[in-house]
């Protein structure tokens, strides 16, 4: 499925099977490729497919590794949840608490699996639990937390619960996103009002516009924490990787006149995307096998400089696109070692 398909438009089936059918030529990727192809069978409602596919990555014969068990779990446990197998969903709810994951994605699938299903207690409960884990006094809480936070204040403004601390910091967080990002800067607690949601029922025009701008803003905060399954990545190749491309396809040589103009490409081609409100952006590493399996499956030369954005939305599908940006703090993506914010983050 292309980046800009309408949800709509899609065969979520054929998607899926497509899915299957790649993780079966890359082994090495089917976590990824296989929870793609049961988030594709859960949008078809064939949950029960779904189910089996995460059976399929969770079990002891399973040929590799999870790299992360408790989200494949979590994924399951809301999809048993939504056709009626409510014991065993709550089941492995309590068991994922228990293990308690250092990653914020599984947290908030249960959590709002239980929200979803009227347990605000309870889903206030696991955001709690999340936050207490994942934030651990950072001071700047990375982007994958957002949404805990988020999630969290929303159940307590359903609630009817005072504000605490960790409700102030996700204000100023959101307040802090949508001062870029969203036209009307809605307030987190206006967003998340309980009686929001008669204001849909209403007859007056003008309540209902101003809804669909509340939604708006809702959207352009949670955008940068939703992920598709191809996002838009631009390929990067490690110097050495380079150097072996040129010397074996020196035709490429005009894409490449440099390993320290290919990493300025790079910055600058995300930069501009991010500056055409491109959402999602991603890096790909590129490696000189790789790529020439990749030409090789699509019957061509690698000398031809056109198979090199294929290859990267290529990389991408299969879930080795990095995000863009990191944080200012983090180590930059050209593995200099240096932190992004002195190296290509820079301003200049």
């Amino acid at each position: 499925m292309r980046p800009d398909t309408p949800a709509d438009h899609v065969d979520h089936i054929a998607e899926a099977e497509r899915m299957v059918r790649t993780a079966g030529l890359y082994p090495e990727d089917a976590e990824h490729l296989l929870l793609q192809a049961a988030a594709h069978l859960e949008l078809a409602e064939d949950r029960e497919r779904a189910t089996t596919l995460y059976d399929r990555l969770l079990s002891p014969s399973s040929p590799a590794a999870l790299e992360n068990p408790q989200l494949v779990k979590a994924l399951k446990a809301a999809n048993l949840w939504e056709y009626g197998h409510e014991a065993e969903a709550r089941a492995i709810i309590d068991g994922l608490r228990a293990a308690a994951p250092k990653d914020a994605a599984p947290w908030v699938i249960v959590a709002e699996a239980l929200e979803a299903h009227d347990e605000l207690e309870a889903s206030q409960e696991t955001f709690t639990q999340a936050v207490t884990l994942l934030l651990a006094g950072d001071p700047e809480p990375p982007q994958t937390v957002h949404p805990v936070l988020f999630g969290r204040h929303r159940v307590r403004r359903m609630l009817g619960a005072p504000h605490d601390e960790w409700d102030t910091l996700a204000d100023e967080l959101h307040a802090a996103h949508t001062s870029s990002t969203a036209p009307a800067r809605v307030p987190l607690d206006e967003l998340h009002d309980p009686k929001r949601v008669w204001s849909l029922g209403s007859e007056d025009p003008a309540e209902l516009r101003a809804e669909i701008s509340r939604l708006q803003a809702e959207l352009g905060s949670y955008r940068e924490a939703l992920s598709r399954p191809f996002p838009v990545a631009v390929l990067h190749w490690p110097a050495p990787e380079l150097t072996e491309l040129l010397t074996a396809y020196p035709d490429l040589a005009s894409e490449y006149p440099s390993h320290e103009q290919h990493l300025t490409t790079v910055e600058t081609s995300l930069r501009e995307l991010a500056a055409s409100g491109t959402p999602n952006l991603g890096i790909v590493t590129a490696t000189v096998p790789s790529y020439e399996a990749f030409a090789a499956s699509e019957a061509a030369s690698p000398s031809d400089a056109s198979l090199l954005p294929q290859y990267a939305t290529t990389l991408a599908a299969r879930g080795r696109a990095v995000a863009w940006p990191p944080r200012r703090d983090a180590g930059c993506w050209c593995g200099s070692g240096r932190g992004y914010g002195e190296c290509h983050g820079t301003d200049g």
